[in-house]
C-alpha cells in the first residue's frame, strides 16, 4: 500500500516509531503530485523544496531521540487564500501572484506545530468569490477526479481534489456556507466546519483593515480528510484560543456526554416544508440521507424524521442581505480583480438581495440574534441534525456564474450550509456511497454550538457502517 495512499493517523504513527520516515512519506506524496496534479489542476504552488527539507528535520529530531508531534510527517494542503511564510498568498488573482506571506496564518502554523508539512497551495475560484466551481484566474480550471463534466465543489474545491486523489491526506480550507463542505461532498471525502470561535484564524485578507461583521462571524477555518479519524485529530490540533484572534474561545474539546440515546433529526429536504412550498431534493440525495439514517440507527442513536429546519427562508434573507451590505462598499474596486465574467456570481447574488442602510442593519441583527435563538432551541431538543450538504449531484462546472435561474439553483441546493454558517454551529460532511452513475454522495451531521464531537463520533457511526470512497485514481 503506497504511502499516498494511508491516512494521517497511520503516515504520523509511523513516522513517530520509525517505521517510516518523513522525508519517504513526502516523496511519495510528491510523486503523487506530479503523477495527477497536471490532470487535476488542484494544487497550485507546489512547496516541494520546502516540504523535503522540513521532512529531514522531523528526522533528524526522531534520531535525536525528540517527541515528535500528533501530526508528525503528514503532509497538508493549504487554500491559495490562507498565508503560508515567504510564499506568496495569491487568492487566485494575477494582481497578488507577488503578495508574499510575512508568516503563517494561525491555523497554518498549528498544523505545523503539532509536526505537519505543507506541501502546496491549492486551487480556488478567483478571491473567493468568483463562484462555487474552483476555478481562478490565475490558475485555470481543477477537475473533479470522479468526473471531468462535474464541478468539484468549492471554494475550497483545490483541497477537496488534493485529498480525494492521494496528493494530500489533509487540507486546509475555510467555509462561509459550505466551502468545505460541497467539495467535500462532490469529491467523496470528509469535512470539518467549526462552529464560530472554535479556531482561531487570521481576520486581515486583503489589505490592513479587519473585515466588517458577516466576514468575521461567518467565515471559519476547516480541515478536509479522507477519514474522520483524520478530521478528529486536525479539530484537536486546530482548537484553542490565540492573542491573535480575539474571536476564539477556550471552550472544552470534547462536552460533557449526553445520555443514550442521542437524538437525531432528519430533515431530507430542509426549507421544505416552509410557507414558501418545497425547494425538493433529488432522488439521490434524498437516499443518501436515508442511508446515513440508517447507519447511525444501528449505531444505536434516536433517528427522527422532523417537518423542518427552523426558519429556513428567514435566515437565508437575512444571511444574503448581510453578505451583501458589507460588500457594496468594495464591490465596484473587488470586482474589476475578479477577471472576465469572474464578478458574475457576486453580480447575480446582489440582483436578488439588496444592501439595507444603518436601520435596516440593526433589524437585521436582531433578526440573526432570533433565529440563532431558534436553532439553539431546535438542537436543544435534538442535539444533532441530519441533512444533505447539497440537495441535488454534483454539477456542470460554472452552472451558478452562467444565469440567474443557475445562480438561483446552487443557492438553493447548499441552503443548509449557507443557514448552518449563519447560525455559527459545527457540521461534518462524510462520504455515504456511491450513485449509481458512479459519483459520490455524502450528507452533514450538524451539531449544538462547540459540539463538533458529538458530530465527529456521529459521522465516524457512518463511516464504520458505510466505509470510505478515497484516495482514487483519476477518472480521465
Amino acid at each position: 500500500m503506497p504511502l499516498w495512499s494511508k491516512p494521517a493517523t497511520e503516515l504520523a504513527a509511523a513516522v513517530r516509531t520509525g517505521e517510516v520516515s518523513a522525508l519517504d512519506v513526502a516523496d511519495e506524496h510528491l510523486d503523487r503530485i506530479a503523477e495527477v496534479n497536471p490532470y487535476l489542476n488542484a494544487v497550485t504552488q507546489l512547496l516541494a523544496d520546502r516540504a523535503r527539507a522540513a521532512a529531514r528535520e522531523t528526522d533528524r529530531r526522531r534520531a535525536a531521540g525528540e517527541e515528535l508531534g500528533p501530526l508528525a510527517g503528514v503532509p497538508f494542503t493549504v487554500k491559495e487564500c490562507t498565508p503560508i511564510a515567504g510564499v506568496p498568498t495569491t487568492f487566485g488573482s494575477p494582481r497578488f501572484r507577488d503578495h508574499v506571506a510575512a508568516a503563517d496564518a494561525v491555523p497554518v502554523a498549528r498544523l505545523r506545530a503539532a509536526g505537519a508539512i505543507p506541501i502546496g497551495h491549492s486551487n480556488l475560484p478567483t478571491l473567493i468569490l468568483a463562484g462555487m466551481h474552483t476555478r481562478s484566474e490565475l490558475y485555470g480550471d481543477t477537475r473533479n477526479p470522479w468526473d471531468a463534466g462535474r464541478t468539484p465543489g468549492g471554494s475550497s474545491g483545490g483541497d477537496g481534489v488534493a485529498v480525494a486523489a492521494g496528493m494530500a491526506p489533509l487540507g486546509l480550507g475555510n467555509d462561509s456556507g459550505g466551502s468545505v463542505r460541497v467539495p467535500a461532498s462532490f469529491c467523496g471525502v470528509a469535512a470539518l466546519n467549526p462552529t464560530t470561535g472554535r479556531f482561531p484564524a487570521d481576520q486581515r485578507l486583503i489589505g490592513p483593515d479587519d473585515p466588517g461583521p458577516a466576514s468575521q462571524v461567518l467565515v471559519a477555518d476547516g480541515p478536509l480528510a479522507r477519514t474522520v479519524a483524520d478530521l478528529r485529530l486536525a479539530y484537536e490540533t486546530l482548537a484553542g484560543t490565540d492573542p491573535r484572534d480575539p474571536r476564539a474561545v477556550p471552550v472544552p474539546l470534547y462536552g460533557e456526554p449526553l445520555a443514550a440515546p442521542i437524538k437525531v433529526a432528519v430533515v431530507a429536504d430542509p426549507g421544505g416544508h416552509g410557507s414558501h412550498g418545497g425547494h425538493g431534493v433529488h432522488p439521490t440525495v434524498r437516499r443518501a440521507v436515508e442511508t446515513a439514517a440508517d447507519a447511525l440507527r444501528d449505531a444505536g442513536y434516536d433517528v427522527r424524521e422532523v417537518p423542518d429546519v427552523p426558519r429556513m427562508e428567514e435566515a437565508l434573507d437575512a444571511y444574503h442581505r448581510l453578505a451583501v451590505t458589507e460588500f457594496a462598499p468594495s464591490w465596484p474596486v473587488v470586482r474589476q480583480l475578479l477577471g472576465e465574467g469572474g464578478d458574475r456570481y457576486i453580480e447575480l447574488m446582489m440582483r436578488g438581495a439588496r444592501p439595507v442602510d444603518a436601520p435596516g442593519l440593526i433589524r437585521l441583527m436582531s433578526v440573526w440574534m432570533s433565529i440563532r435563538r431558534s436553532w439553539t432551541e431546535f438542537l436543544h431538543e435534538y442535539p444533532l441534525l441530519l441533512g444533505p450538504v447539497f440537495t441535488e449531484p454534483p454539477v456542470e462546472p460554472g452552472l451558478e456564474s452562467r444565469d440567474q435561474a443557475g445562480r438561483d439553483r446552487v443557492d438553493s441546493a447548499m441552503r443548509l450550509c449557507s443557514v448552518t454558517s449563519f447560525v455559527g454551529v459545527p457540521a461534518v460532511a462524510v462520504p455515504t456511497g456511491l450513485a449509481a452513475d458512479g459519483l459520490p454522495t455524502g450528507v452533514q451531521l450538524v451539531g449544538r454550538a462547540f459540539r463538533e464531537d458529538l458530530c465527529l463520533a456521529a459521522a465516524q457511526a457512518v463511516e464504520d457502517r458505510l466505509g470510505t470512497l478515497t484516495p482514487i485514481d483519476p477518472v480521465r
